[in-house]
């Protein structure tokens, strides 16, 4: 808070003393409202979203022998498992919970939709290499 207080984003509005050590509220001001707006609005980049190490995994089986295949038979389980906690909790969660939940659900099911894929992927490519000998 003293950070956003040097910034001009809140102010001191007052200091309670008691037991402990003093306790000061703040307020934000206009100029972190702005700030809020600001960031709130701002669309946020579509590459975060692709940041996982999923892609990294798989992507160094193939390239040092492993079983890419079997990395991505284990992520598939460990998504869906963690989808079903999830759906399990959205059912008795709050708005806010469910919006949170809702955006991971998602998340997790286009990582699901890329693992299928590479899946399929990595099965064509090794029929061909069957092929080819």
């Amino acid at each position: 808070m003293a950070r956003f207080e040097r910034q001009g984003w809140a102010e001191v509005v007052d200091v309670e003393s008691g037991q402990g050590p003093e306790r000061k509220r703040y307020r934000i001001t206009e100029s972190g409202v702005a700030i809020i707006d600001d960031w709130v609005m701002e669309p946020q980049s579509p590459g975060t979203f692709s940041v996982s190490t999923l892609f990294a995994r798989v992507s160094v089986a193939l390239l040092s022998g492993r079983d890419a295949t079997e990395v991505l038979v284990r992520q598939r389980a460990n998504h869906l498992e963690r989808m079903r906690v999830l759906t399990r909790a959205r059912g008795e969660a709050d708005a806010a919970t469910t919006l949170a939940l809702t955006y991971e659900i998602a998340h997790l099911d286009a990582d699901l939709r890329w693992i299928e894929e590479s899946g399929q992927r990595l099965d064509a490519a090794g029929n061909a290499l069957k092929a080819d000998k």
